[in-house]
């Protein structure tokens, strides 16, 4: 498989999945935000002091935190790596826009299909990290359903009302 075009179609197809993650990320970003708001939206101060409220509520903060920092994961992920790659964005960012024109002007063909298969390489790592920790943040947030919804049973409880959904 020594055709550029090819090995540009499979860093193309890998780049494409990109925004299906992110997509996820932002998605489960408003479902935890919702969850807190939520939550702050039926709680007093004074409702803390009962053991019944704080133990879910602190169960689902805990969990909200831990997704959200899967989430932080999932959008920065580790961009080390590529060295010396005149593809890869992070390495790019390293050179003066002389050093790079200079450098990409005089790279072989063979040489730019081999960076262009590390960038494969690399792309590959970055995107199977980033759907690992949306993964993990997906079944954290799915945790901590349970703690909230006691949460909000228990305020409606200690209140004599339904539950407050908007503000």
């Amino acid at each position: 498989m020594k055709d550029l075009a090819v090995v540009e179609a499979q860093l193309t197809r890998i780049l494409s999945f990109f925004p299906r993650v992110d997509t996820k990320i932002a998605g489960l970003f408003t479902v935890n935000s919702a969850i807190l708001t939520i939550s702050a939206l039926n709680v007093e101060a004074g409702d803390l002091k009962q053991w019944y409220i704080a133990i879910p509520g602190v169960l689902m903060i805990v969990g909200l935190v831990a997704s959200y920092f899967f989430l932080y994961r999932a959008n920065f992920p580790d961009l080390n790596g590529g060295q010396g790659s005149l593809v890869y964005f992070a390495t790019i960012s390293d050179r003066t826009e002389a050093n790079y024109i200079e450098e990409y002007e005089a790279i072989t063909e063979v040489k730019y299909r081999a960076d262009m298969l590390g960038q494969i390489w690399r792309n590959s790592h970055i995107l199977c990290d980033k759907y690992k920790a949306v993964a993990v943040a997906v079944r954290v947030t799915l945790a901590t359903l349970l703690p909230f919804v006691i949460f909000l049973i228990m305020t409606a409880i200690q209140h004599s009302r339904v539950p407050v959904v908007n503000g």
